[in-house]
């Protein structure tokens, strides 16, 4: 008993428990030996229990045969169908001599409800739930969105000065290693040094305030409300287990309550410039790092990003109409990729087209001008340019409705593999700004047509499998190798692209007009193009994977780092580590069976 104690203790999430009751589970498992090649469940198999690879190697299948992982020393495997109806839903098999220790289902059920981390550990399920973005109820920490600006006692005055006007901040901690010694905010260095006329080449300590009130990062803003108050301080600084970590000033309270989806789109609907409008959007990282913090759903997060996005690019439509005059004709600004899907997160290029009315001159220089005028504002305000010119600025992406119309016939007949790619994009449109209706009938058409043409919908299949889960063979991730992002994996193309590219493939199938990838799923399984137990799978797998997207964009924001869509997993604890990887495992899964579901091409 204490041998496998002794093991359970380095594997989470038993490395929790009390002395007492890690000894208990450990009399509860069982040890079984499998020889290389046999069986130690089949798919469909009533399971007994969860079971944790003590040596050895176990590989896992799903129905259709494919692997989906191969498993080591330390990962347990089962729970997935342990915990929703107790049958498999995979198949595994020993490539090599293995011991496995098993956990009755009672007793995995009775940890689940004793203890929290195991609890957390095995929950598949969504997220916390809401607790609004209150800023009183906020936690300090939830507060920051920067590494604070510090420097030792003895830096000259007028250093201290230049490094608060270069960070653009009114305060800068006195620190002596991790220790907070003092503060110097914008108003010592008027009342305290210009006032009276103090050597700008002194020490800061001479002008700081020390010893200055701090508070914890566990405590809430209206701790901070209470205490600027109460001792008329306009900056809190803010240390934990004796380090400063970061500072609290009335002017982020402010920003706090400023920075909302709502306050934003209002800035943006009264911005006269191109210049009025990019300054509102250089703080959706601050926004997106509150919502994250806030622990706002992914799609949330992702649908206010976009109505920023949405908010700007008519308001951009707006400015150039105005400057150009009446248009020619008809027109509509439709917008695909994540601002289609209503998924943007903090790295977003534009991807757009212009769809006129039929019979309008697609060479009339008025279209050329709004495409140009449009997209260089939405460069301006941060979203970039596409890299693979999908804009309204290229003359193939500005054309009358029946020229859309023939495109998409065309990649419908003949679906080639740059066909395959421009339908993936374009079936994500979605109307902007201009006339709606020139979208409507349009979509209604295509989808009709590409749902029918059976050959079109084994290619998108096709296409669908080409961006893969990031597994490696022996149950870890398959990173990067080489580059800036070695040793990261790509939580854009290898985490999200895949199911977004599921779920369209569900759509075509199901005639689902939505163009959300989450939208498409639940609709999917309404429509029983995929099976309950399937959808609520793989919405799970992609929760889990857009909220530890959105987590990591966060995570650099605060650190005062751009986001990006790389993530360390070596820099994840081991249940999220875990559960991301069971996620991949189950995209992968469901790639597999679309793909053998799709015929022969």
């Amino acid at each position: 008993m204490w041998e496998t104690a002794d093991f359970i203790a380095t594997v989470h999430p038993y490395d929790s428990l009390p002395r007492d009751e890690l000894a208990r589970v450990a009399a509860s498992f069982s040890r079984r030996a499998y020889a290389a090649g046999a069986e130690v469940y089949h798919v469909g198999d009533l399971l007994p229990g969860l079971y944790l690879i003590e040596s050895g190697r176990i590989r896992v299948t799903d129905r259709n045969g494919d692997s989906v992982s191969e498993l080591g020393p330390r990962n347990s495997f089962g729970e997935r169908g342990l915990l929703r109806d107790g049958a498999a839903v995979t198949s595994a098999v020993a490539c090599e001599d293995a011991v496995v220790l098993m956990l009755p289902a009672e007793e995995v059920r009775r940890l689940i409800q004793a203890h929290r981390p195991v609890a957390r550990f095995f929950d598949r399920g969504r997220g916390p739930a809401d607790r609004g973005t209150d800023i009183a109820l906020l936690k300090v920490g939830e507060l920051l969105t920067r590494r604070p600006l510090s420097c030792p006692p003895d830096t000259p005055i007028i250093e201290a000065a230049r490094m608060m006007r270069e960070a653009r901040v009114s305060s800068i901690g006195v620190t002596e290693g991790d220790r907070l010694t003092g503060l110097v905010t914008i108003r010592d260095m008027s009342n305290r040094v210009v006032a009276e006329g103090r050597d700008l080449r002194g020490p800061v300590r001479a002008v700081m305030t020390h010893d200055p009130i701090t508070l914890p990062a566990s405590a809430l803003g209206y701790d901070v409300l209470n205490v600027m108050l109460e001792r008329r301080v306009g900056h809190l600084p803010v240390v934990e287990d004796g380090r400063f970590v970061g500072m609290v000033s009335q002017t982020d309270l402010t920003r706090v309550q400023a920075i909302t989806a709502s306050a934003l789109i209002r800035e943006v609907a009264m911005a006269d410039s191109v210049a009025a409008l990019a300054r509102t959007t250089a703080r959706i990282p601050d926004l997106l790092a509150r919502l994250v913090t806030a622990h706002q759903r992914h799609e949330v997060v992702t649908g206010m990003i976009t109505d920023i996005a949405d908010a700007v690019t008519r308001r951009l439509l707006a400015m150039a109409a105005d400057r150009l005059g009446p248009a020619p004709a008809p027109w509509l600004w439709a917008a695909c990729g994540s601002q289609g899907r209503q998924e943007q997160t903090g790295v977003s290029d534009q991807d757009n087209c212009l769809i006129l009315a039929e019979g309008a001159d697609p060479a009339d220089p008025w279209f050329a001008d709004l495409a140009r005028q449009v997209s260089d504002g939405l460069h301006a305000c941060g979203y970039v340019y596409c890299p693979g010119d999908m804009m309204a600025t290229n003359p193939r992406w500005r054309q009358p409705r029946e020229v859309w119309r023939g495109y998409f016939r065309d990649w419908i007949e003949h679906p080639s593999p740059e066909a395959q790619m421009l339908a993936s994009v374009m079936f994500d449109l979605r109307a902007i700004g201009g006339e709606a209706a020139l979208l409507a009938d349009l979509q209604r058409e295509t989808l009709g047509m590409a749902g029918k043409n059976s050959i079109f919908v084994a290619h998108m299949i096709a296409n669908s499998l080409k961006h893969r889960p990031p597994l490696g063979l022996i149950g870890g991730f398959a990173t990067i190798r080489a580059g800036e992002h070695r040793h990261h994996i790509d939580m854009k193309h290898n985490g999200v692209v895949p199911v977004t590219d599921l779920a369209r493939v569900y759509a075509l199938q199901g005639g689902i007009a939505a163009v959300n990838t989450r939208a498409r799923l639940e609709d999917a399984e309404a429509a029983g193009v995929i099976s309950a137990s399937g959808a609520r799978d793989l919405l799970a797998a992609y929760d889990l994977i857009q909220t530890m997207r959105l987590d990591n964009q966060a995570h650099l924001i605060r650190a005062g780092r751009k986001p990006d869509n790389y993530l360390s997993p070596s820099d994840l604890p081991d249940f999220e580590r875990s559960h991301l990887r069971d996620a991949f495992v189950v995209v992968r899964g469901m790639q597999s069976a679309v793909g053998h579901g799709k015929g022969m091409l």
